[in-house]
């Protein structure tokens, strides 16, 4: 019998041991840097010498009033210390009443009191106007005309309304939109659902460069940035996280030069090759908050698919505490259909995009590569068979029969932070 080596799998908040084949096994991991040891002066070092432009406190000087847009309770943005140094560089040149925090929830449900204790902190909460953007109420929007390739711009009222408009958010390499941070805090953040429903329309998401780590001629990222320039967002912050979720390094100053210099950065720390295709690959969603649903693991399964061999196997351990979700529509997409290539026939038919379809439209591509099964302690068997996805109970007893069925040269290819890394094949970056 061969030996094993004990992998720890990031899972929701206190991770899962996988045993697994030592001698068949690779584990591809980011590149770990330590988090900043002094994170606050990293961060107020960033808004006052900036990638591009001028300081944060020279461009607000003058303004009547502030938006800044912050990621929601499913991202592990450090809110509080970005959100705090932020207002201390405003203190003394626009007053707080003046300030607004808008959650960009894009089509998300709006974060709850608790959750937005926990994302701030009280002081914040006490001090500064927090809202929750709703992109589904039309009464809260403003139109804003079209950009990009056709795009139809609504956008949050009071982001709009603001004299001076800040993102804050953090940068790694997204599975449609190339990386995340950056304009996403803009749109689709902060804009109405028809504005996101053409954003995440079956032909973008379908694009063969809307994926990973890609942004010169992805059409997603292409007509996220022009709605962000062309509605105006006048000052960009961004950090790198680690494993641990700890600042690793801060990026700030105006949008496109700021996001550039960022991305940058997160591929030399996400993005590994890969020799050759993995017959398995074991992935997570990162764990806690990112694998809080099944929507949000999609993620991991994908990242999971960019290095597996054509019709092999993937397993994802997501905890999803919060199930599909019961908000949103992904759920009632998924059973739209008898199979994932039924379901992938049925979205590039539609004449018109359904929210959460792109969701289903990643997760059934990734299904006509690889068999996919899911590891989660809070979705039943039946919830996932309905998701067209097999439950596992047993992630080590899965592999070891798939690679003996694959032959002595078989291997399992392990992502521990799931979409935190993105491996690659040799010759395909």
């Amino acid at each position: 019998m061969s030996t094993t080596r004990t992998v720890h799998l990031a899972y929701g908040e206190t991770g899962l041991d996988v045993a697994l084949p030592a001698d068949r096994t690779v584990v591809v991991e980011p590149r770990y840097v330590p988090g900043l040891a002094d994170p606050d002066a990293a961060l107020s070092a960033a808004l006052r010498s900036p990638t591009a432009g001028p300081p944060l406190r020279e461009r607000a000087a003058g303004r009547g009033s502030v938006a800044i847009s912050i990621c929601d309770a499913t991202r592990p943005q450090p809110r509080q210390e970005m959100v705090g140094a932020v207002l201390r560089e405003l203190d003394g040149v626009v007053d707080l009443d003046d300030i607004v925090i808008l959650v960009a929830t894009g089509t998300h449900r709006g974060n709850t009191p608790d959750e937005l204790r926990a994302m701030l902190g009280q002081e914040i909460l006490d001090t500064v106007r927090v809202v929750n953007h709703d992109a589904r109420d039309a009464s809260r929007l403003t139109w804003r005309g079209v950009h990009g390739n056709g795009v139809p711009v609504w956008l949050n009222d009071e982001w709009v309304a603001a004299d001076m408009r800040i993102t804050t958010g953090f940068v790694e390499p997204h599975f449609f939109a190339g990386f995340s941070g950056g304009p996403k805090l803009c749109a689709p953040g902060l804009a109405g659902l028809d504005t996101v429903l053409v954003l995440h329309d079956a032909s973008r998401i379908g694009h063969p460069d809307a994926r990973w780590g890609v942004c010169a001629g992805n059409p997603v990222h292409e007509d996220i940035t022009a709605v962000a320039v062309g509605t105006g967002v006048d000052f960009a912050f961004d950090v790198l996280l680690n494993r641990d979720h700890e600042i690793v390094a801060a990026y700030a100053g105006d949008l496109i030069a700021m996001h550039e210099r960022a991305r940058d950065h997160s591929r030399r720390l996400s993005m590994r090759e890969v020799p050759r295709p993995a017959d398995v690959v074991v992935t997570t969603n990162a764990g806690y908050p990112l694998d809080q649903n099944l929507y949000q693991s999609v993620k991991g399964m994908s990242a999971a698919a960019t290095v597996v061999r054509p019709k092999g196997t993937i397993v994802c351990a997501a905890e999803c505490r919060d199930g599909f979700p019961d908000h949103g529509s992904y759920r009632e997409v998924l059973a739209s259909a008898a199979s994932p290539a039924a379901l992938l026939d049925s979205i590039m038919a539609r004449s018109t995009t359904i929210p959460d379809q792109w969701q289903v439209q990643v997760q059934a591509k990734v299904q006509a590569m690889a068999d996919v099964h899911v590891y989660s302690d809070h979705l039943l068997p039946d919830d996932l068979r309905s998701a067209h996805l097999q439950p596992v109970g047993d992630i080590a007893a899965l592999v070891e029969d798939r690679l003996a069925a694959a032959g002595p040269d078989a291997w399992v290819c392990v992502l521990p932070e799931g979409p935190q890394t993105i491996p690659y094949l040799a010759g395909s970056a």
